[in-house]
Parts: C-alpha cells; structure tokens; sequence
C-alpha cells in the first residue's frame, strides 16, 4: 500500500489544458487519477512549446496519472463514463459543451461525489462564456497593472504562474469538499474560475501584503510601481544579486559592512520608507562594494552576517544548480517516449519522501476505463460525523508558529474554515507583519491575514514555555511553521518530539530552499527565491534588459503557503482513515520551480531556447499587450489559432486579411508579426480597453482589459459573484475590501470575519481554559516573562 497521503482517493480529470495541474497535483500526493479524452486526444496535447513533437506543459501537467478514451458523444461512451464516475471520489471538469458532460447531472446522480469545475470566469457572471489565456487573467487580475517599469509599457509575467495558481486552488478546493464529504457523506458541486484564483491568490492587492508593503504608497497610482528599490537587484563580479533589506537588525549589519557611512547613520534609515527615500544614495554605494565580488561570496558574507542576499540565476544556471539536484527538486527523466528531460519533481516532502514526479503521462491510446467497485455511499474514516453546511475543520486545533505572508496565508486557509488556529507569538520577536506605518494602528497585512484566529503570547525560548507548547501540541492535530530548517527541532519542539507525545500530530515546516541541499540554511524571502529559481531573470522586457520587473509581488509566499495548506489537508484526510500523523516540508523554491517546469524541461532539451519574452508569445501572432485611447490604457490580445484570425478580422472590419497569405496561418502570423500587431495596433487605439476586450470576447478572440486593483472592486463580474466583502476592525482606521472565498461550493459556508487578535490576546483563555492553569501558576508564568498576554 502506498504511503502516499491520497492512495485512497480515487479522481476522474476530464480537464483540457486550464486547470490540468490540479490532477497531477493530487496524483503527486497519491490519488489515483484517471484522465479522460476523447478519441484522437486532448488539444492540450498540442499544446505549444513542442519539442521533439512532445507537448511539454501537456506532458508536465499529466504525469502519474493513467488516460481512458472516451467518446462522450456515444450511448456506450457515456455509459462507460457513467460507470467510471459511479466508482470515484472527486471529479475535476473543465467547462466544455464539447464534452456534454453537465456538472449538476453528475451530483444528482451521484450525491456522495465531489465534482469542481474549472473555466476562465466560472459558471455565473458576465464573463463566464469568455476565454481565458493566462496573459489574459495577468491582464484582468490586477497583476499586470503592477508589472513593468514607470513610464514604460506594462509587462507580462513569465508564462506558467497562472495554471500553478489555478491548478493549486483547485487541488485545495477539492480536497476540502472531499474533506466535508468524509465528515457529512454528502458530495457537492465546487465552481473555480481562473479570475478569481489569481484575483484573490497569486499575490493579492487586498490581501496580506510582503514587508516593503511599509515603504510604499496607498494611493494606487496609475503607472507602475516603482519597484526597483523595494528587492533591488545589484551588479556584482560575475552577475547580479537581490538583497532584503526589511527588519532593522538587517539594516543595521549592512551599515556597518558599509563601514558605517556618516551619511547614512541617523536611526531614521532603521524604517524601510526612509531607506527607499535614499534608494538612489544608500544602493549605487552598496553596489560598489559589492562590484569585486562574485553571486556566491556575497551570498556567503551575507549569510554570517544575517543579511539576506541571493544571487539572480538564469535557466540555464538553475538547471544546473547543485542545489536543486540534491534536494531532489529537479530529476532527470523520461517525460515522453524516448524522451528524457531536467524537470520539477513535485512540491512537497511528505514523511522524509518527495510526492512527485512518478512516471509519464500515457499515451491517448486505451480503450476501456479501469474498473473501480462502486462504493456503497460515502466512507466515513474515524471523523465525528456533521450535518452539511458546517464549517469543515470545526473541531481540529492548529498551532500556528508561521510567520509574515506565507505564515499568515497558511494559517489562514484553516481559521477560515472553522479551524481554532492558535497563533503562538513572542513580543521579542514579533511577526514582520505587524509592522505599521502608522502608530496605534493595526498592519491592513494583519487584518487580512490573521482575522479568525486567537492568539497566545508566549516565550518559546523559556524551558516552561516549550513545555506549554509540548503539552499543547498533545491536543492538537496540526502545527505550523516558517522558519530555517532545523529550528523546531533545536527548540526541543520538532516532529519527533512532539510525535512522542501526540502519534497523530501533523507538522507542517515551510522554508525558502528546504533542508536538504547546500542552501538549506541561506537565508530566504519570496524576493530572493524568485532571483535563484530563474523567475526574476525571465520577468523582465528582453534577455538584454539589466532591469528586473518582479519588485512588486511577493511571489512565491501566498501560493507557497497554498501549497502547504493542500498538503496538510491531504495528510488531515489520510490521518482519518488509519490514525496517523506524518511531518510535511516545502520550500517555496519548489513551487517558483514547478510553476517553469516548462522553460525548464524546454531548456534542458534544446538549450538556450528559454530567453525573456517580453511581452511577446512566440507561439502566436498578433499577441501582446497594446495601448488603448486614453492616458497609460492596455489591452491584452492573445489570437492563438487561425479561427481566431478570422474572428478578429470581422470584428474590426477587416475580412480583406482573413485570408492573406501573410496571415492567414499562425505561422505565416507569427513570421509577419510586426504587420500584424500593427493592423490590430491601429483599431485598439480608437477604443477604451473595456470596449476592445468586450468586442473581441463576444467574437470568441481573447482579450483581457488591464485593471488596476481599485478597477477589481467595481468589475461587473467580480460584483456579479460576491467577490468581495468588507473587513473591519477596531485598530483600523477604516474597513478593508477582502476575500472570503476563492471557489464558490454547494454547501461549505464563506468563511467569517472575526477580527484579527492583539498579540497575546487570547493568552489567559488558552492557559486555563485548554492548559488546565491555575490562576497562581498563570500570574507566576506571567511574571517570569513565559506567558505573555496583550
């Protein structure tokens, strides 16, 4: 029997191309996924990049899992899909009248099944018959808005983080109705839409923002960030390097490297907004002292000297990175026939083994769908059961040690769903996010990613306190955590002594490059993990550009944390049929890494093939993104086939080029690219963004509008769909537009809005109410500094 978490899980794909990852990800954790396409293949079988006449992001989103050709457009097709259905825990569906398949038929036909539907815009709203690219989400998300240099046209993120963002949110989503359904017996329809999983979850505008959020501004202005002082990138010997400069004993270590500069002692410089006001003073000096040295002794000198820098790698580098080869996060192997390639196993380390890379997605060539016993109702594992429409964690305790976003998102995910999510804090070492500009006021970061939770104050270096914590822990079901590899366990509190006195403890530990490897202690932010996983290098306009373009987001924390949450969500669901906890690792190395497995598997098979895009797709013409009428406006297009071409053509009144030899083909497009960004250049700049996107989608072309993020709280389909709520808030001195879902469910509640605590709020009611404390033994532990209430 597998000891993968998911092994009992049994899941129906019938996904093509938007929403694949999800599959893989729930075969990499164990389920045994069936993939479902019709007879001559998926068209994301053909999907560009091609190599050696191998999909690559076809055959890196549909590894593990098996393949059945089905046509369901026969009686004895559907039959056949009827019966594979009947025998399955989850489906995963991709909108498509192609298919016939109705989502609503399958849960009335099978109550216990879980099935999730995933599209561009979801099954409600304005947008929902619209087509989504992922240049398309970039552009309606909010995402390209804040991509790109002031003054210049905005920039499209590498390819890639879009599927990763809806592949992970659907993973989770799945697995928290199958979770409900173990609880209750009850399935239920699950509605994700790519919008949304980025809108709300690839690095949010209203949502828990990265530490430089305290040196930036609020008023949202119009051209793009000037991002380049908020993570700079620096000129050294041999390349370049990042450096995080956020909490002020960083600061402070770089001021004395620096030979502690007259100019740069007044204590102001220990507050990030003074520094990036000096950016243009305090940085030229740091890369002159850096200029002399190469990526690597930089990196080392900083780690002694507690300063995070991280060197800013290319592909091909990554490729070949010692790092990522010992820690088993790229693997050589064959990802089609004959065809061997360097590519991303997996993310998550579960019991000491990597859930990954398995073997090759099959060929479209089986006939006959496996044979699954069709199970008499649902199971119900060792869970009390709950009538539906409760919050699913309701009754699990969770120890929340995480830290700034990628501790409060994961934390988050469980509060949010009826969890009690304790947050253990030390007023010494307080969490990064509790940083605020303004004095007596809550961090907004706080308020979004906090909310739900209660929290404790106590002292984890204190003898007493990590015997609080241990005794907590035996409680619990789940602990969290977000420091360098081998800290719980230097602390007396990691898995095999917290397992010892709780066998079904979950322990969750997330770090920048995980603990195995050469780079298991470097120091690490989402900033720096982006430089050494080749993401920076490939957001930028050209390979010849120096400028890097990702300063604005804090990618990979929020999807990092995601990540996390659908592994111990899995762990949760195998805990409950056999009685066992298990330790969990990931390194957001490792998501930023699966997100490029293409570029990566590309790279490995034809070298020097990967090179920053720009804002061009090589794979499609006319593409890109173009300005609209009116001050610092954009429009994305993406004509990806020759349908599109036709369509366009009618819609801007030019049938004449429908079929002109330069363009009437998607190659002859793409070689006569300038011509055709030109024709359709010439129409979008007559019209506003909004009317060109309209115009297009309602002929089939995609086309995505750029918004900026005050734009996402007045979109008509985000209001269609409830996407936002208001958030409020004692400390804050007005309330906050959030989230309370990324996918819309049949029956799982959206999640509530309890303020976010005071640190140590909570401290008293913990300590007597679960520890047993008395109230002498409370005040003594208070007067030695162990606990340590608001």
């Amino acid at each position: 029997m597998s000891d993968l978490p998911l092994s009992d899980v049994r899941v129906v794909d019938v996904t093509d191309g938007l929403g694949e990852s999800c599959g893989r990800f729930l075969a990499d954790l164990g389920a045994d996924v069936v993939r479902v396409e019709r007879p001559g293949g998926s068209r994301s079988r053909r999907a560009e990049p091609i190599e050696a006449g191998l999909s690559i992001p076809f055959a890196l989103n549909n590894a593990n899992k098996s393949v059945v050709v089905l046509d369901l457009g026969s009686d004895s097709g559907r039959e056949s899909f009827g019966d594979l259905v009947a025998g399955a825990d989850i489906l995963i569906h991709s909108l498509s009248d192609e298919t016939g398949v109705d989502p609503s038929d399958l849960t009335a036909a099978n109550p216990a099944l879980v099935v999730v539907t995933v599209s561009g815009f979801g099954r409600t709203g304005p947008y929902r018959d619209w087509v989504a690219t992922e240049s398309v989400i970039y552009a309606m998300s909010g995402v390209l808005s804040r991509s790109g240099e002031p003054g210049r046209e905005p920039l499209l993120p590498p390819s890639g983080l879009v599927e990763q963002s809806v592949g992970v949110h659907a993973a989770w989503s799945a697995l928290l109705a199958y979770f409900d359904r173990v609880r209750t017996g009850a399935g239920q329809l699950v509605d994700i839409s790519a919008f949304e999983s980025v809108v709300h979850g690839f690095d949010p505008g209203f949502g828990v923002q990265g530490s430089a959020a305290a040196g930036r501004r609020d008023d949202f202005p119009r051209d793009r960030p000037d991002a380049a002082n908020f993570y700079p990138v620096l000129r050294c010997a041999d390349g370049q390097v990042r450096i995080c400069l956020l909490a002020k004993r960083q600061w402070r270590a770089m001021f004395a490297w620096l030979g502690e500069p007259a100019e740069f002692a007044d204590p102001a410089f220990d507050t990030i907004p003074a520094r990036f006001a000096a950016a243009d003073r305090l940085h030229p000096l740091i890369e002159q002292l850096f200029a002399d040295r190469t990526r690597d002794e930089l990196v080392a000198e900083g780690a002694a000297r507690g300063i995070p820098i991280g060197g800013v790698l290319r592909i091909g580098e990554v490729l070949g990175n010692d790092h990522f080869s010992v820690a088993g996060t790229l693997v050589d192997a064959e990802i089609g026939p004959d065809i061997r390639a360097r590519i991303p196993s997996g993310y998550a380390r579960i019991g000491g083994r990597r859930a990954g890379f398995r073997h090759r997605a099959p060929d479209a060539d089986v006939a006959h769908p496996p044979s699954w016993p069709v199970r008499p109702g649902a199971r119900r594992p060792s869970v009390e059961p709950a009538p539906p429409g409760g919050q699913p964690f309701a009754g699990l305790r969770v120890l929340d040690l995480g830290v700034v976003v990628f501790g409060a998102e994961l934390g988050r995910q469980f509060a949010d769903h009826g969890a009690d999510v304790i947050k253990v804090e030390n007023r010494e070492y307080p969490d990064g996010l509790r940083q605020s500009k303004r004095p007596n006021t809550l961090s907004p970061s706080v308020a979004w990613g906090h909310r739900n939770r209660r929290s404790l104050g106590l002292n984890l270096r204190a003898a007493e306190g990590k015997d609080l914590f241990r005794r907590l822990a035996a409680e619990a079901d789940v602990v969290l955590a977000n420091f360098k590899p081998g800290t719980l366990g230097a602390m007396g509190i990691g898995y095999d002594e917290l397992r010892a006195v709780n066998p079904r403890i979950i322990v969750a530990e997330g770090s920048a490059f995980g603990s195995v490897g050469p780079w298991n202690t470097r120091l690490g932010y989402g900033p720096l993990v982006r430089a050494a996983c080749g993401v920076s290098s490939l957001w930028r306009y050209s390979d010849d550009d120096a400028g890097l373009c990702d300063g604005s987001t804090v990618y990979p924390d929020h999807i990092g944390a995601q990540v996390s949450a659908v592994s111990v969500l899995a762990a949760l669901i195998a805990r409950a049929a056999h009685g066992r906890g298990t330790d969990i690792e990931i390194a957001q190395a490792d998501a930023a890494l699966v997100a490029l497995g293409g570029q990566l598997a590309r790279e490995s098979l034809a070298p020097g093939s990967v090179r920053a895009e720009g804002n061009t797709d090589p794979f499609a013409a006319p593409s890109g993104v173009y300005p609209c009428a009116g001050d610092d406006e954009w429009v994305v297009v993406s004509v990806l086939d020759d349908r599109d071409w036709r369509s366009l053509t009618a819609v801007i009144g030019r049938e004449d080029l429908a079929d002109d030899p330069r363009f009437a083909l998607r190659d002859n497009r793409v070689e006569n690219r300038a011509e055709a960004d030109k024709v359709l250049a010439g129409w979008l700049a007559e019209r506003t963004p909004t009317e060109a996107m309209t115009l297009l989608q309602d002929a089939g072309v995609p086309a995505g509008a750029m918004l900026r993020l005050p734009e996402l709280l007045t979109d008509p389909h985000l209001l269609d769909r409830d996407a936002y709520t208001r958030l409020e808030h004692p400390l804050l001195p007005a309330s906050l537009p959030t989230a309370v879902r990324v996918a819309r469910f049949g029956s799982i509640p959206d999640a509530p809005l309890r303020p976010a605590p005071q640190p140590g709020a909570d401290t008293y009611e913990i300590a007597v109410g679960i520890l047993g404390l008395t109230d002498d033994d409370y005040s003594r532990l208070v007067d030695d500094g162990v606990l340590q209430p608001a």
